[in-house]
């Protein structure tokens, strides 16, 4: 072998460092969810998801419930920017759809690179598989799904992305809905002390604007800052925003900015 043939291990190294990094941070951030150590099983696919997608929690790419790991909607979308992809089309099945009931059923093809065929996926969407929290917006959750769906046979995700999970799942009940068993306190209540560190994750996974956050939260609990809440309305108020953040991002984020000029002052 000659010099030039020889592989540099010190480039091997280099290339794997972010990974490295990436998933220590993982890691870290699951421990921190659990509150415990990490079950091998979960260690496991934290580990592949991040070498072959470098999907990352704190960034809110991927989602920890009931022990199980979940892509999410962002990281999907991440993952197609990084692999540059070619692009998306989505339409309704007009056969399966009933408006008036609030049922949709769209179908997506994704284009990962020039000159692909195309990879397909459905995505269906009712008041019987959403939350209570985003009836209403059935069409824009079926094309979420459908989305998801497509990008995950384009790109060989085998991981369940988190908004295909229909609301009878015992996965579906989306961060909100697992805070209490993420951060259980005694009598399965979450301590204070959890319930704000969940709040910070979500903030962080988010990319929320922590001042606009803490306004929003005073208003939610009817309180003038929020040592002053009770208890009881800021477990309600993690619950909603995560739950908002994960399901309607953009609507949250404008409620968000609505007080932005607000002369309101938090106190931590």
């Amino acid at each position: 072998m000659t010099e030039h043939e020889r592989p540099s291990h010190k480039g091997n190294r280099s290339a794997s460092s972010p990974t490295k990094k990436l998933l220590r941070e993982n890691f870290r951030a699951a421990k921190r969810a659990l509150g415990h150590s990490i079950p091998p099983r979960l260690q496991t696919s934290l580990r592949v998801n991040a070498q072959q997608f470098g999907f990352s929690l704190e960034r809110g790419e991927l989602q920890i419930l009931n022990g199980s790991c979940y892509v999410t909607h962002t990281g999907l979308l991440r993952l197609a920017r990084r692999k540059k992809c070619c692009g998306m089309q989505v339409e309704m099945v007009d056969a399966f759809c009933e408006p008036s009931s609030d049922r949709y059923v769209l179908k997506a093809t994704v284009y990962p690179w020039a000159g692909s065929l195309g990879f397909v996926g459905f995505g269906d969407a009712n008041p019987s598989n959403v939350s209570a929290r985003v009836r209403g917006a059935e069409m824009r959750v079926a094309e979420t799904r459908a989305i998801n769906r497509a990008l995950r046979k384009a790109y060989g995700i085998g991981l369940c992305s988190l908004e295909e999970m229909g609301a009878s799942s015992p996965a579906a009940d989306t961060p909100a809905g697992a805070e209490k068993r993420f951060a259980g306190g005694r009598n399965g209540r979450p301590s204070a002390g959890r319930v704000r560190d969940r709040l910070c994750q979500i903030i962080r996974q988010h990319q929320l604007d922590p001042q606009l956050v803490k306004a929003y939260a005073v208003d939610f609990c009817g309180s003038t800052s929020l040592k002053q809440a009770p208890r009881d309305q800021v477990e309600a108020f993690v619950q909603q925003l995560a739950e908002r953040a994960m399901s309607d991002r953009p609507s949250l984020v404008c409620q968000l900015n609505s007080y932005a000029h607000s002369s309101m002052e938090v106190v931590p």
